[in-house]
């Protein structure tokens, strides 16, 4: 039997050792000289007692740091915003944080939504603002400096600290496996994308509002995860798997507090802006309805086969082409096989023998959300890295997945490059196939935590800790009273209930 700390996270046990329980670090450590050895005792001991300066614990926050500068130079021949020659797309360091600075008015001074009107949810807006006025405000008063580069250096710190804490959640959220979250330190797609956009803003919140949860404080982790979702409006979605499980396991009032305090945190970032500046707040939604298909979707790829398999008879359309000439019908099409994609998530989650944990749920969730939508920017890996190491800890799949993402990314650079020059760097195709692989890498993902759920035992969490440990008031407790009589064998003429699963 585990033993809790208060904080509701198992803390107890010895760490787990990667090059002895993944099979893909197992088989790369043979390079080294093969697995951690049964005699390295010092390293057994339980979490928090390994007796020395450089616990996994601090290797992984120096590498999340090494893997920040790394993106921190990638990203240098852009910070002077003199993008000549499109050095932009040939050297990939493009970033909406310094293009956006001029664009959005911040180098004029202008206040966002007040001013002008910002494509972003209101809280990335707030966080522009609040960075960018003051950058303003000082090159008036020291006009030599480039105010452009001295916002994008200042983002870079602030998104660069939240990247450090996410790692530091993962970090509290698996004390007994610390090397999990070295997956999202050493993660290729956060040295090509950390400050692209500002997305790891919502990543941070999030990450704060899951351990809020698993810390058994629901209502601070409702507001923090509703603070996330106005950054960003994929962390909204969390709420779903932590109703759903909440019903489940008979703990649907903390469940309730979580989403009902998220509402009024959402609601109260947003009132100061909706109500006297309803059309510059409304921005972000009508850009989000007429948006056509952005490069790299499903939608992309369809529209793409659609003219190389069929193609149309002049006044003829594809299916995905005829979608991408009414985006009303997109946006409707989208949304529904979200919905039944969450219903699906819904359904595996009350029929499976064994209660999912809150991550797995999570990252199959906001998976379908990209996977089905019209828009999946480059920097919207980093929404699915936190979860995918959380939900399913294995090298080998996760790898392959970066790799993907990678191929990714160089291809859609040559494809703004192309489309900037006129004169295609890749064919088409390529690029397609990049998308294609992304794609196919992100549901391969699906299935295996899928798998993981339907067979508790291939878990890799579930062999280190006895239940959830980011499950909060859910973990370790059983299913509800109507939950067993539901699931009562029908065979079973005594009315006792099947035995309880946790």
């Amino acid at each position: 039997m585990s033993i809790q700390s208060t904080s509701g996270i198992d803390d107890s046990g010895p760490i787990d050792h990667p090059s002895r329980s993944d099979g893909f670090v197992r088989g790369a450590s043979e390079l080294i000289g093969g697995p951690l050895g049964d005699h390295a005792v010092a390293l057994d001991r339980p979490a928090g007692r390994e007796g020395r300066f450089w616990t996994a614990a601090r290797i992984v926050l120096a590498l999340v740091c090494l893997t920040l500068a790394l993106h921190w130079v990638q990203k240098s021949p852009c910070q002077d915003g003199a993008w000549q020659n499109n050095v932009q797309y040939t050297r990939m360091c493009y970033s909406d944080v310094l293009a956006l600075y001029y664009a959005e008015g911040l180098n004029e001074g202008k206040v966002p939504y007040v001013d002008h009107p910002v494509e972003y949810p209101v809280l990335t807006g707030y966080f522009m603002g609040a960075l960018g006025l003051p950058v303003h405000a000082f090159g008036v008063d020291h006009p030599g400096i480039n105010q452009g580069q001295w916002f994008y250096n200042l983002n870079a710190l602030v998104l660069g600290a939240l990247a450090v804490a996410t790692v530091a959640v993962i970090l509290n959220l698996r004390r007994r496996r610390p090397w999990d979250a070295a997956m999202f330190a050493l993660a290729p797609a956060l040295v090509l994308t950390a400050t692209v956009n500002w997305d790891l803003l919502a990543v941070g919140l999030a990450a704060f509002g899951l351990l809020a949860w698993a810390r058994r404080r629901p209502a601070t982790a409702g507001v923090l995860l509703g603070l996330a979702g106005a950054a960003k409006l994929w962390p909204l979605f969390l709420f779903g798997p932590i109703l759903v499980l909440g019903l489940r396991a008979g703990r649907l009032r903390a469940a309730l507090t979580a989403a009902g305090t998220g509402l009024v945190a959402v609601v109260a970032v947003n009132l100061p802006i909706a109500i006297p500046y309803r059309d510059n707040w409304n921005r972000f939604f009508d850009l989000s309805t007429t948006r056509d298909i952005d490069w790299g979707t499903l939608w992309y790829i369809g529209r793409y086969l659609d003219g190389k398999i069929n193609p149309s008879k002049p006044g003829e359309l594809g299916p995905f082409e005829w979608l991408s000439a009414h985006i009303s019908t997109l946006n409707w099409v989208s949304y529904l096989l979200f919905g039944l994609a969450c219903a699906g998530v819904a359904a595996l989650a009350f029929f499976a023998r064994r209660r999912p944990r809150l991550a797995q749920l999570a990252f199959l969730v906001v998976a379908a959300f990209l996977i089905f939508s019209k828009v999946w920017s480059q920097q919207f890996v980093l929404w699915l890295l936190p979860l995918a190491v959380l939900a399913r800890p294995r090298w080998g799949a996760f790898l392959a997945w970066q790799v993907a993402e990678v191929c990714y990314f160089v291809a859609f650079y040559g494809e703004l490059l192309g489309s900037a020059t006129g004169k295609p760097v890749f064919p088409e195709g390529v690029f397609v196939l990049a998308a294609s692989l992304r794609l196919i890498t992100v549901a391969v993902l699906c299935g295996f935590v899928i798998r993981d759920i339907l067979h508790p035992d291939r878990d890799a969490v579930r062999t280190t800790y006895a239940d959830d440990p980011d499950g909060g008031v859910l973990d370790g407790v059983e299913d509800a009273p109507w939950y067993h009589r539901l699931r009562r064998r029908p065979a079973d003429d005594s009315g006792s209930a099947e035995p309880a699963v946790v």
